[in-house]
Parts: structure tokens; sequence; C-alpha cells
């Protein structure tokens, strides 16, 4: 059996990728969930930069959600991620490069301003399953972390939010456009491009019941954005997408249940 660690944050885009494709793939692994800002030690130490999410594959480890998905795909070929044609293939790469490099980091600086209205939820939310005094402590040191936090996103004022707000809208205006014949973004199956999509977006329009969903009353401000969209047909795709290919085990820490 190979040896897999997956070092993540919960309730975040890049991350949920790669759950996603560990629990589709039935990969057995070990999870452990660390704190936004205090994280970053960590990750450093490992790989030589601070991003989550970072996955240890028989004492190597890989960084970017991208990278992880791909060298999983090749490792645990079923189901695949990657479709067959290579045309398809670049295709694929194409799309989520779109989301992963253009798309998320925008709509990510709307979503984490809207969380970062309230703190205690934030808290809450990054450190579901810690105890008492760990959470306390990084409420305690929330105020630095949320610089960390503004400063590592990207967020450098109202302008850079109002432009994560547009990506929202153009998001769902391409996962509805390119899935209209299909129900999918590339040829006729999921792929890792659906992945990245559909994981980018259920950052702001978690699908109920899924990983994403905070199973609580969200921030005003983070129902209010998205809200802005409540009837927009993208909407409806990651919510299929979810339903249908996302295996819907909750987020753990610790050994993975299959």
């Amino acid at each position: 059996m190979d040896d897999v660690t997956l070092l993540q944050f919960r309730y975040s885009p890049y991350n949920e990728k790669v759950r996603w494709a560990l629990d589709l793939k039935r990969v057995a692994h070990q999870r452990r969930s660390l704190l936004p800002g205090p994280h970053a030690l960590t990750v450093l130490r490992r790989t030589k930069q601070t991003a989550t999410p970072i996955l240890a594959l028989n004492g190597r480890w890989l960084a970017g959600s991208a990278a992880i998905v791909a060298a999983l795909d090749e490792r645990y070929p079923s189901p695949p991620l990657r479709p067959n044609a290579a045309a398809e293939q670049a295709e694929a790469r194409d799309i989520e490069q779109r989301f992963d490099d253009r798309l998320v980091p925008r709509m990510r600086r709307a979503a984490l301003a809207a969380l970062m209205t309230d703190p205690t939820f934030m808290c809450q939310l990054f450190g579901e399953g810690r105890g008492p005094l760990a959470l306390a402590l990084f409420r305690a040191a929330f105020p630095l972390s949320r610089i960390l936090v503004a400063k590592g996103n990207g967020i450098a004022g109202p302008e850079t939010i109002e432009d994560g707000k547009r990506a929202c809208g153009e998001a769902l205006d391409f996962v509805a456009a390119k899935s209209a014949r299909t129900g999918y973004l590339v040829g006729d199956r999921f792929s890792s491009a659906d992945l990245a999509a559909a994981a980018g977006l259920a950052m702001v329009f978690p699908p109920p019941g899924s990983p994403m969903d905070p199973l609580r009353p969200r921030p005003q401000a983070s129902q209010t954005l998205a809200d802005t969209w409540s009837a927009h047909p993208g909407i409806g795709w990651v919510r299929r997408i979810f339903a249908e290919h996302r295996p819907m085990i909750r987020d753990f820490d610790g050994r993975s249940p299959y």
C-alpha cells in the first residue's frame, strides 16, 4: 500500500480539488488540516513554498493542486480524470488553467473578504475539528492572520474585491455555456476540467450537504455574494456535478474512511 499524506486547508477550492480526487479514487491516506497563517512554516519546510494543498506520495512531497491531481490520476487511473483524446486533454488543461490561474484567485478575494467580516465564523470554519484551546489561540491571533491572508491572496482594497465579484459571474457564464451541449466542459464525461471548475465555484456557491457546505449559517456578506447569482444556470451545473461525481464524504482529519 502506498504511503499518502495530505496537508490541507478546510473549505478551500484548491484543497477541495485534491480531496475530491482522493475520495473519488478511494486512495487510502492520512489527512491533516492546517490553520491559515500558522501553516506557513509547516508547508515551507516540506515544499519551499507556502501554498496548500501539499501531498506526500511515498515520501515525495508534491505542491500545487493541478500537479497533485495529475500525479494521482497517473498513479491511480480509475476512474480517469484525464480525457482519452489528445485534443480533449489539451482542452481540459486549458480550462484547469483558466480556473486555477485566473478565475479562482480573483473569486477567492471576494469570498475571503466576505468571510473576514465575521472573524469568529472564519476561525470556526477553518479550525473545524480543533479543540477549544486551539480555536481560542487561533481566534486571538486572527488580527495577524487576517493581514497575512489578505496579503497572500491579493486583497488590496475594494477594487480587488469588486474584481473578484466579476470573476464569479465570468466563471458561471463560462460553465453554463461550455456545458450546454453535453453537460460537461470537455467531451461527454466528467474530467479534471469539471473538477477544477466545480471546486472553484463551490467556494462561493457551496452545494448543500457537500464537503464545501459549512453546515452553519454563513456571514451575511457571504450569503449576499452568493445571492447575486441565485438564478444563474451555472449554479445548477455546480450542484449537479457535485451530486453525480463527488463522493459525499465529510472532510476529516486522520485516516481516510476507505
